[in-house]
């Protein structure tokens, strides 16, 4: 059936119907007063997501670019960079890191599993000279679904005088993320995840040690500059034309944000991607990450069934019911499906996913107990 179609990947997410109407309308003026106010709201809001009193810089670019920004605006050739990886959007940040200059070194775990706390404290304890300048590390790893406990990760970083670079890309909005209790220094997210619209704005905030640092970068990116950017920001304007209709829903999209409340949020999302893995569980799955302690609340990576393929599972899915899964990425493409649970999804949708999933495996052959899913999803969510 045609416009049926539901998004459980882990970007773009599904997009709230208010949030896409208010974008149908004509563009207005960028540098208009009616455009400025629209502005001088969203900024405020996206302090409030990021839990920080530093100002968050808006870019008319995918997460991809708060990236590039966040690490462009603080290295010099040679500077030394130690990148977390965990998977391949960790990969991004060594990748980016490169491609500026910087002596880039990694700690990196099979997939499915997260960064050890004590392995970064003891290599950050080597470095006796001080000679790290940047760590970079993502929060909730969306090619894996594992999520790394940043609160401690950043404690060690800051202990140890470098910087932190956060990715969270797939986080905020969705999962505890509180950037300046927590001591983090720059923070990225993107707009097509936990904020509810479609891709095309990034955001970054940067704690005041970060913009200390930023003074002495020799050659701040022209575009993604922060000075350039944060004037804009403190005048409710934008430093260049920026997608303007994105920003009307991000509007829209921060002020349910703040409606429904972080909190509430995060225990939303914490209860569907629970409930979810004990409805997969209960239908003779096998999941990426079977350690709950580090298993993501927005998106879980899941094992086919023997003799079943990913692709088929993601063709009936798509095709009989609409419901589109992510693939698995590189090493792990057709060896498990993701299913998204991030932004605007709801108990409803993590029913009808599950039973259209099971639709789909028992159309493929597979053995498990009919409807012992959902059943098991709707006493989770009813506890």
């Amino acid at each position: 059936m045609k416009d049926k179609t539901f998004l459980m990947i882990p970007g773009p997410t599904p997009v709230p119907e208010s949030v896409l109407l208010d974008m149908a309308k004509h563009p207005i003026g960028h540098r208009s007063s009616e455009f400025s106010k629209i502005l001088e709201s969203v900024y405020s809001d996206l302090k409030y997501v990021f839990q920080t009193k530093n100002d968050v810089l808006v870019y008319t670019a995918s997460g991809t670019g708060a990236m590039d920004a966040a690490l462009s605006n603080l290295i010099n050739p040679k500077d030394k960079v130690l990148s977390l990886v965990i998977g391949n959007f960790g990969q991004r940040w060594a990748k980016i890191a490169k491609a500026l200059g910087a002596d880039v070194e990694t700690i990196e775990v099979e997939p499915g599993k997260a960064i050890d706390p004590a392995v970064l404290k003891a290599r950050l304890d080597k470095d006796i000279n001080k000679e790290i300048k940047i760590v970079t590390l993502t929060h909730n790893e969306t090619s894996t679904g594992v999520t790394n406990d940043i609160k401690t990760l950043v404690s060690y970083i800051r202990e140890h005088g470098a910087l932190s670079v956060v990715d969270g890309v797939t986080s905020l909005s969705a999962i505890t993320c509180k950037m300046d209790e927590w001591g983090i220094d720059v923070l990225v997210s993107g707009s097509q995840k936990g904020f509810m619209i479609p891709p095309g704005l990034s955001f970054l905030a940067a704690s005041d040690r970060a913009w200390e640092v930023q003074k002495k970068c020799e050659r701040p990116d022209f575009y993604f500059n922060w000075e350039t950017n944060r004037k804009s920001v403190i005048a409710n304007s934008t430093a260049f034309t920026p997608a303007v209709n994105l920003f009307v829903g991000l509007k829209t999209a921060l002020e349910m944000i703040k409606a429904e409340g972080l909190e509430k949020i995060i225990e939303r999302h914490t209860k569907i991607a629970k409930g979810l893995r004990v409805a997969l569980k209960a239908i003779n799955l096998k999941l990426f990450v079977e350690d709950e302690t580090i298993a993501s609340t927005t998106i879980t990576a899941v094992y086919p069934p023997e003799n079943i393929t990913v692709p088929d599972i993601r063709r009936i899915l798509k095709n009989d019911y609409d419901i589109e899964v992510a693939n698995g990425q590189n090493q792990l493409k057709d060896k498990i499906f993701r299913i998204g649970t991030l932004g605007f999804v709801s108990e409803r949708d993590a029913i009808t996913a599950v039973g259209s999933l099971e639709a789909t495996l028992h159309k493929l052959g597979h053995k498990f107990e009919l409807g012992k899913g959902v059943a098991a999803l709707i006493e989770y969510l009813n506890k």
